[in-house]
């Protein structure tokens, strides 16, 4: 596949390194000849220097010929403008805009045809603020990813010392829950990749990666963390885009407090969220306020700001100072990785959240989302399953007959409200949601491929 990407900043970046891997021809714009330098030294892609707004541009990136074209600049506007191009002058079958302004969410009106010409909108904000209203709803969970419309979920959870399944073998968890649906994918130890088998033991550290009815998930926690504790109080840093959608989001729900440093801002704020809500015009790394403040009796504690080191510093004091957990928005995967499992429970990279909802406009066949699992070591991919047993390489099947790569599970099978986990004779059918984990990005291709129906089936 031949794509464009306008933009190599965070998001630019982060979605080039995912989509180099699976053999696609990329050229990345930019007007930072010193960032695309870089860029092509680590990858194997394209890099030109340019406003990726002009007609030339384009021309030159070879726009004529691509299949599908990323629009992830600085600007909402020129993201849009780039689209419009590609679309009216190049005809370029998939457009993708990045836009961070609620405006142009609320109006789809204006991606049609007729307006912008847009395929596809790209929210980090969105993301980034849905990522963590799961970790809210589930709050002993390192990682919460949803299948068929919320039927299913992937969690990712740390065991515990003490815990019911520390020290024990996985098929003790049957026995404990015998009527739950779930299925432990993976385990995550001392940074290394496991793939449990029904004695694999469970130690305190591990991080646990389970698929679930989403009915059944809090039992399952409790069986991997010593309890379910509940959030009701969440004190939230920063007041910006995301900061704001979150407390407008769960400001009824959960006792809310709100840190920003900028008074018009805050003045802002204070006349959108709910009136329960406190909005204080502070700075979140001053001890002495997080300590009036009781940072103490927080369940939560959210650094939201857009800065790595005020956010890392703000959630080190917290938790320190007794906020029960932490969770940081770190821009830098680096400083992600080096930061989260320690004093900050989870790092939030705002690309990663991003990637996924990108990802799922890429794959082939009828991909209804894609998630990236922890930090990218896995990835999960919902399909849907159509045809008959002629046109479809899955449909009519039973799973131990699919040829499935090795290296790729199925998880499980969503009909209709049903969740199903995936057993050697469970037979797939048409629109059946399937769920599969992928440990290589190199065989996602041809799982896309075992989803695609022959001609025949139009």
């Amino acid at each position: 596949m031949k794509i464009l990407i306008l933009g190599a900043g965070q998001v630019g970046t982060s979605v080039a390194e995912n989509l180099v891997s699976e053999h696609n021809d990329i050229t990345v714009i930019d007007t930072d000849g010193t960032r695309l330098a870089m860029l092509q030294e680590r990858l194997d892609l394209r890099g030109l220097m340019g406003n990726g707004t002009y007609v030339s541009t384009l021309q030159e990136a070879g726009a004529a010929d691509a299949d599908l074209f990323i629009s992830c600049a600085t600007a909402d506007e020129s993201n849009l403008v780039a689209c419009k191009i590609a679309k009216q002058v190049f005809n370029v079958p998939r457009c993708i805009a990045r836009v961070r302004s609620s405006e142009f969410l609320d109006h789809e009106e204006l991606m049609a045809e007729d307006g912008f010409d847009v395929d596809h909108l790209i929210c980090p904000e969105r993301s980034v603020t849905n990522t963590i209203e799961k970790l809210i709803e589930i709050p002993e969970a390192l990682q919460v990813v949803e299948f068929a419309g919320g039927k299913a979920c992937a969690v990712t959870v740390r065991a515990a010392t003490g815990s019911p399944l520390a020290d024990q073998p996985i098929q003790s968890l049957r026995e404990r829950l015998p009527g739950a649906d779930v299925r432990i994918i993976a385990i995550f130890r001392d940074n290394r990749l496991i793939n449990p088998e029904g004695d694999t033991r469970i130690e305190a550290g591990d991080e646990v990666l389970f698929l679930a009815n989403t009915r059944h998930v809090r039992n399952i926690i409790r069986e991997l963390r010593e309890s379910d504790k509940r959030v009701r109080r969440v004190m939230i840093a920063g007041g910006g885009n995301i900061g704001f959608r979150l407390a407008r989001r769960i400001g009824e729900q959960y006792d809310v407090k709100v840190i920003e440093q900028n008074r018009r801002r805050c003045e802002f704020l204070a006349t959108q969220l709910p009136s329960r809500t406190l909005v204080l015009n502070a700075d979140a790394t001053d001890e002495n306020l997080l300590e009036d403040e009781n940072v103490a009796e927080m369940d939560l504690f959210l650094a939201l700001t857009s800065d790595d080191e005020d956010n890392i510093m703000s959630s080190l004091l917290a938790k320190r100072m007794g906020a029960r957990r932490v969770i940081a928005l770190i821009g830098r995967k680096s400083y992600g990785e080096l930061m989260e499992g320690g004093r900050i429970d989870i790092a939030i990279s705002p690309s990663e959240a991003t990637i996924g909802e990108t990802l799922r406009y890429v794959r082939r066949g009828d991909i209804v989302s894609v998630h990236r699992l922890r930090h990218g070591v896995t990835e999960a991919l919902e399909a849907i399953a159509h045809g008959d047993a002629k046109s479809s390489k899955v449909v009519g099947r039973r799973i131990e007959d699919i040829d499935m790569p090795q290296g790729a599970t199925i998880g499980a099978v969503v009909r209709e409200d049903e969740v199903l986990m995936a057993h050697h004779d469970t037979v797939i059918e048409s629109d059946d949601h399937v769920i599969v984990f992928v440990a290589h990005q190199r065989l996602i291709a041809q799982v896309e491929k075992l989803f695609q129906v022959s001609a025949t089936f139009f």
